[in-house]
């Protein structure tokens, strides 16, 4: 049963990925910004409530008092990766827009890549590593200025269920250098929704916002400590059966 609800997901997000992808392209011609943000969030709303009703995911979100208020309030997201689950649900959830740094290869997948090539996002090429953190903080100023948040996954890929990425300080250099603050978010989309798996299972999956912390004044690798430290300590409390 797991497997046919997965097919009918699948099918569901292929169908109508398609047209919605050459919709945005077509919108793009005489619309940026945030107008053609909240024309991919629903594409992606569509892709969680398939989860939901073919799937059996249902989400339970804790902490969203937490988030930073005003139209410009800037805010960077440090989030626990396990899944694609979270990058299609997180947008849903803000408020604001968000801008993923992410490899400049995803920009070549059919239909989502070249949708996403429209929005602001910023996209890096990893091996030039120095200049491309340059881009990534000159982006991102431009983009905090204008209440885009940036949502970032320290730990740089997918991690397997119960497990811990090596978290990089990219996002706590990008905060430091910006003055925004940080939000650690922990997610446990990997008990239904698991790194690589074609095969979802029903489910609950938790997502619980941490305090912004402050940025002003830190050192990066001391501030990405505590926010790993936040992150592992609430994935413990929410999902024990994974760190036994």
């Amino acid at each position: 049963m797991a497997l046919i609800r997965s097919l009918l997901h699948m099918l569901w997000m292929l169908l109508t990925v398609v047209p919605w992808g050459i919709i945005m392209l077509l919108a793009s011609l005489w619309t940026r910004g945030t107008p053609l943000w909240w024309m991919a969030v629903r594409w992606l709303g569509w892709a969680t409530g398939g989860a939901r009703v073919l799937l059996g995911i249902r989400v339970r979100v804790s902490g969203m008092e937490n988030l930073p208020d005003g139209a410009t309030s800037p805010a960077i997201l440090l989030v626990k990766h396990q899944s694609t689950f979270e990058t299609f649900l997180l947008p849903t959830l803000m408020p604001h827009p968000l801008a993923y740094v992410f490899k400049k290869e995803l920009l070549y997948l059919p239909f989502f890549g070249w949708a996403m090539g429209r929005l602001d996002m910023i996209h890096i090429d990893r091996s030039l590593r120095a200049k491309a953190f340059n881009k990534v903080v000159v982006q991102g100023k431009e983009l905090l200025a204008r209440g885009i948040w940036i949502i970032m996954f320290p730990e740089g890929t997918r991690i397997p269920r119960g497990q811990r990425g090596v978290y990089k300080s990219g996002g706590t250099r990008l905060a430091i250098e910006t003055g925004a603050p940080v939000i650690p978010i922990a997610v446990t989309s990997a008990k239904c929704w698991p790194r690589k798996a074609f095969v979802k299972r029903p489910g609950l999956v938790d997502v619980s916002i941490g305090k912004p912390i402050p940025s002003q004044g830190r050192q990066p690798e001391e501030l990405m400590r505590e926010v790993e430290a936040w992150i592992e300590a609430e994935m413990h409390r929410l999902d024990p059966d994974a760190y036994r």
